[in-house]
């Protein structure tokens, strides 16, 4: 076997594009430890879901304090993640909204497509000007799901999700992700989000670090 100290010598950076993080190893690199590797190595993607930051939810039909409460720490997230790492969802009914089995359950006409209630909050909204947006009807998003699915079959990503409301949005589509993506990271900030009430907010977070969602801030 070629001595470590001579394999330690043939690594080479191929790409030194800011931020990229590409390396090509012809050997075994040590970083407190010896890895045994070939090829290109990629830094994680880090991707931010926002979910359903309207204001229906925050401060008009359904809003509450808590979800007003967290429009700021919300706003300094996006900033924290590259804008081109954002994706957002809308909750968004029709002027049929009380007939659905949902309107049955919820009888509240709330975001109602074109409304001012179905709008992002604006500061949330100026915070991420190139989010992918998604429209969704129900509580989760099988587009948004398969859309991130497509991502992470071309490089290994991370997903944290912040926004409204806890207990019925939220832990709808991080469960969604968890089931269509059982080997990728998805992280809830637990002070970026909000419930219907303190105590079902607390419910969904130890719903969702029950089946292995990582609760940030809890």
């Amino acid at each position: 076997m070629e001595p470590i100290k001579n394999l330690l010598t043939r690594y080479k950076m191929v790409d030194n594009r800011k931020n990229q993080g590409y390396i090509e190893f012809g050997g075994c690199v040590a970083a407190g430890f010896f890895v045994c590797i070939f090829g290109r190595i990629k830094a994680m993607k880090k991707i931010l879901v926002v979910v359903d930051m309207q204001n229906d939810f925050i401060d008009g039909a359904l809003g509450t304090a808590e979800a007003t409460g967290i429009v700021d720490n919300v706003v300094r997230k996006i900033h924290s993640y590259p804008p081109d790492c954002i994706y957002a969802t809308r909750d968004t009914h029709g002027k049929d909204y009380l007939a659905t089995q949902e309107g049955k359950y919820l009888p509240v006409e709330h975001c109602i497509k074109g409304t001012k209630g179905w709008e992002i909050r604006k500061e949330v909204a100026q915070a991420m000007p190139e989010a992918v947006l998604v429209d969704k009807p129900v509580f989760g998003s099988e587009e948004l799901v398969q859309k991130l699915r497509e991502v992470s079959r071309k490089e290994e990503i991370e997903i944290e999700l912040v926004g409204l409301c806890t207990d019925i949005c939220v832990v709808t589509n991080a469960l969604l992700m968890k089931t269509a993506m059982p080997e990728t990271r998805v992280c809830v900030d637990a002070s970026c989000c909000a419930g219907v009430t303190p105590e079902s907010h607390a419910a969904a977070l130890l719903t969702m670090k029950m089946c292995q969602v990582e609760i940030r801030k809890f």
